[in-house]
């Protein structure tokens, strides 16, 4: 298969436009379209829709284009391991991250990236919402949980430090609980699905954070969300260090059962599917976050 086909074909699926990915590769529009048809013919199937007012992917170019960037990015590590010089970072990078974090620490430093490597662009799903990598063709995501997904890759961005909090107006009209079993009197705000979580005292007691068993009358599926609901007193809500250190450190929010710690392995992952080859965009995008953000994580003195 002739890989700069491959190449062509990957470019006019992210463009939707076959000749403005053949002008990135120094070819006439017909010389373009002329191979995407030799592609096809080879693989017997139509991957890409074309009608005189725009492209668009087929189901069958749709299910072939993450083994196209696959093809590549093999091809890409295979030059590298040869000692070819020349094997650049280029090309679009798909990355999806949580909102509030990607607003608070990655949308910030994104200029820097894109003048330190003109040829890559970034192409960002920010959304509390989880994708599945492999389904929707993401080179790159962020995950602030554990990692038990075997069929992802990851290294550590930073810790993930999660406490309860609530507004100082909502613990002088509420009371302060001082043991976890004090939570369930109180109104409780839930991030996406309540589920029970282990909370471990200083002195080696333990307890539950239970929103369903307690006053839980909001359940959110956004930290930024949540947490503005915290501040305006709605309730006691569970945040990540990260989300909450400024309005800590200000006073408008303080900190609930400070003696007591979140009991499992929640940190900050940048993961990618463990069939792929780590491509210099990808590898170069995972170097930069951690270089400007996990190093040194804002929060951590918080």
């Amino acid at each position: 298969m002739d890989t700069e086909s491959v190449r062509l074909f990957v470019l006019a699926a992210e463009k939707l436009n076959i000749s403005a990915a053949g002008r990135e590769l120094g070819m006439a529009p017909a010389v373009a379209s002329t191979k995407l048809a030799k592609l096809e013919k080879l693989l017997q199937v139509d991957l890409l829709r074309r009608s005189t007012r725009k492209v668009a992917l087929s189901l069958e170019g749709a299910d072939f284009l993450p083994y196209a960037r696959e093809i590549l990015a093999q091809e890409d590590a295979a030059r590298a391991a040869l000692g070819r010089g020349g094997v650049t970072a280029t090309g679009t990078l798909r990355f999806t991250a949580p909102s509030t974090f990607a607003q608070l620490y990655i949308a910030p430093i994104l200029p820097e990236f894109l003048a330190l490597h003109p040829g890559i662009s970034l192409d960002l799903r920010l959304t509390d919402m989880e994708f599945d990598l492999i389904l929707g063709s993401f080179d790159l995501a962020l995950r602030n949980s554990a990692l038990p997904d075997s069929s992802l890759k990851g290294r550590k961005l930073a810790d993930d430090m999660r406490i309860l909090c609530a507004s100082p107006d909502y613990l002088i009209q509420h009371g302060t609980p001082a043991r976890p079993d004090e939570l369930a009197i109180h109104q409780l705000i839930a991030f996406k699905e309540p589920s029970p979580i282990r909370l471990v005292g200083c002195d080696g007691n333990a307890g539950q954070f239970i929103p369903r068993l307690a006053g839980c009358r909001l359940i959110v599926d956004d930290g930024l969300s949540q947490k503005i609901a915290t501040l305006a007193g709605a309730g006691i809500s569970m945040n990540s260090l990260w989300s909450i250190h400024r309005e800590l450190a200000s006073g408008s929010l303080v900190r609930v059962l400070p003696d007591y710690t979140v009991d499992d392995q929640a940190a900050l992952w940048l993961v990618y599917p463990k069939s792929n080859v780590l491509t210099a965009k990808v590898r170069i995008f995972i170097d930069f976050l951690i270089e400007r953000i996990g190093d040194a994580p804002a929060w951590v003195d918080a």
